[in-house]
């Protein structure tokens, strides 16, 4: 057995002659545990955030978005349609129509945006997974719409108030005077669904039939604002949007999802960074504990340390023993600390123990890169640590 290791290993698990350095290793070992703990639920806790928030996008976004680079809509013309379809790598792609719009219901108003889908949008989005009351959009139910629950709570706005429609205006295009009491394009819908997702999301859309926004909007046949696209794989996404990009032209811009929501991943990557930091910065104050307790260990044993110098140990050997053995105890630290993280990690997962609202369990998941990231990091910081402490030792020190 190698000599250093065996010495650290002796010293570890053996008591020392004060109960102050045994009960100061004790909350070494306490603290790492709890570092270790603490940092792998947080990032097993943004991860599962993460994923989460990410699902929410899965509805409200599409994973390739093909817009009009120059004014507001396009003509969708039987050449890309015939592009779309032959390309192997989208799952299903529909036509939307997009525009902002008042809303009025009774004596409230709101503004909005409604979004024309065709029959194909449910195969690209799980908007309907995500209904919160009533029915998705019916071809055979025409002037039907579905709102989110946020538009829905400003207007006090039900499903299937047949007596009161919600009204659709749309200000007429045009230049030179306008008639005031001519001004808007209008369209009377009955609610027939209410949908749920981000409060963005929820605030934001009405839905309606691609037909009715063409009917609504004036469009000419094909004139849509968006093509929206669904991979099989969306982890090719960037490298399909480049491929896709070049053969639209420059006429069109071509996005994936997080090109649209560019922001929304840059703050939820961002939080996840700093959080790690923090609990980072706590772990590193948890090993001061491991500091004192090698060196008040060094000063506990420095007859022992003595006699091995006179038996031919060198200096570096003995630091070696100290480091050795601060690892170990960071490492078992860490081992304790990583098994009730997972405990805990997988005990949420499977109860819903804590929640963020009543119905909706604080989302949490093991992945094995948070392990990797949490051994990384402690085993790096405890190693650093112990090489600290047992700087102490010199010939100096050990001799006088």
């Amino acid at each position: 057995m190698n000599f250093p290791l065996y010495i650290a290993k002796r010293y570890l698990f053996s008591k020392t002659g004060s109960n102050a350095i045994n009960m100061i290793t004790i909350i070494a070992t306490f603290g790492v545990i709890v570092g270790s703990l603490a940092l792998f639920i947080i990032l097993s806790g943004f991860s599962g955030l993460r994923t989460f928030s990410y699902s929410l996008l899965d509805v409200s976004d599409p994973d390739i978005k093909i817009t009009s680079s120059k004014g507001k809509t396009f003509l969708c013309s039987n050449e890309i349609q015939s592009l779309l379809k032959k390309n192997t790598s989208i799952q299903g792609f529909s036509k939307v129509i997009e525009e902002r719009v008042f809303l009025e219901y009774n004596d409230k108003n709101e503004i909005a945006y409604i979004k024309g889908v065709d029959n194909n949008y449910t195969s690209i989005s799980n908007i309907d997974a995500v209904l919160s009351l009533g029915n998705w959009l019916d071809k055979d139910q025409p002037k039907t719409a579905v709102v989110g629950n946020g538009i829905s709570r400003k207007l006090s706005l039900g499903i299937l108030n047949f007596g009161a429609p919600l009204t659709i205006l749309v200000p007429k295009p045009g230049i030179g005077f306008i008639n005031p009491k001519n001004a808007f394009y209008k369209t009377h819908l009955q609610i027939v669904g209410l949908y749920s997702g981000t409060e963005d999301f929820e605030n934001k859309f009405v839905f309606i039939s691609l037909s009715e926004a063409h009917k609504l909007l004036r469009y000419k046949e094909n004139r849509v604002t968006g093509i929206e696209i669904k991979l099989k794989d969306n982890t090719e996404a960037d490298l399909f949007s480049e491929k896709i990009q070049e053969q639209l032209g420059n006429q069109f811009k071509v996005q994936t999802k997080e090109q649209i929501n560019e922001v929304f991943y840059k703050v939820i990557n961002t939080e996840n960074f700093v959080s790690y930091l923090i609990f980072t910065l706590i772990v590193i104050i948890a090993l001061f504990n491991v500091i004192g307790a090698i060196i008040m260990m060094i000063i506990d044993k420095k007859a022992n340390l003595k006699t091995l110098y006179n038996l031919g140990a060198s200096i570096k050997e003995i630091k070696r023993v100290f480091i050795i053995q601060g690892f170990l105890l960071t490492f078992i630290g860490m081992l304790i600390g990583l098994s009730l993280g997972t405990a805990l990690v997988y005990y949420q997962i499977f109860s819903g123990k804590f929640k963020i609202t009543q119905n909706l369990p604080y989302p949490v998941e093991f992945k094995f890169s948070n392990l990797f990231i949490v051994i990384f990091t402690i085993t790096i910081l405890g190693f650093i640590a112990s090489k600290i402490a047992s700087s102490r030792i010199s010939k100096e020190f050990i001799e006088a």
